[in-house]
């Protein structure tokens, strides 16, 4: 009898979860229209997508209390950074759609940054700046971070091992 309960509740749990996922883009133009509609919404799963930089700041002085922010402010920029990007970046990445695409990522589409993981960095760190009262220096930190990127890129790249190689003799 519990055996035919739990096979009817896995049954149910199943079926639940195939009703609530989405169906994920399988073409080139569906992502495209998929991702021009996330652009244009206000809000993605009931959460509100800040459409710029400062509308993340008021968003993030909502969301964290001011013993958290003061923490967070007396710590050096690269620490703070660093310290917060596996908890705060990951809830700005997952919760504000970055790869997926939302209004904020096509904000920062617009300054080059591309990279889920450097647009968390980029929001944490000017975050920290604008909490101390600091200019933001928006170009330089995106320059600092796309130099980052390729740095580790070519870092991969130097480092990694050759799977397969092919020569292949071109008849002439």
């Amino acid at each position: 009898m519990q055996s035919n309960y739990f096979i009817l509740l896995l049954f149910l749990l199943l079926q639940t979860i195939t009703g609530i996922a989405q169906k994920l883009p399988e073409t080139d133009e569906e992502f495209e229209k998929a991702y021009q509609e996330r652009i244009q919404q206000e809000y993605l799963f009931n959460v509100y997508i800040p459409a710029d930089l400062t509308d993340a700041f008021v968003q993030l002085n909502k969301l964290i209390d001011q013993p958290s922010k003061e923490k967070f402010k007396s710590h050096p920029e690269a620490e703070a950074a660093h310290k917060l990007h596996f908890s705060l970046g990951r809830w700005i990445i997952h919760n504000w759609g970055f790869y997926q695409g939302s209004r904020l990522t096509h904000f920062l589409n617009g300054i080059d940054l591309f990279h889920p993981d450097d647009m968390a960095r980029f929001i944490i760190i000017t975050y920290h700046r604008n909490l101390n009262r600091q200019s933001l220096e928006v170009k330089a930190l995106v320059a600092q971070l796309l130099e980052r990127r390729q740095k580790e890129a070519q870092g991969r790249q130097k480092e990694g091992t050759v799977i397969h190689s092919e020569k292949r003799i071109r008849k002439q």
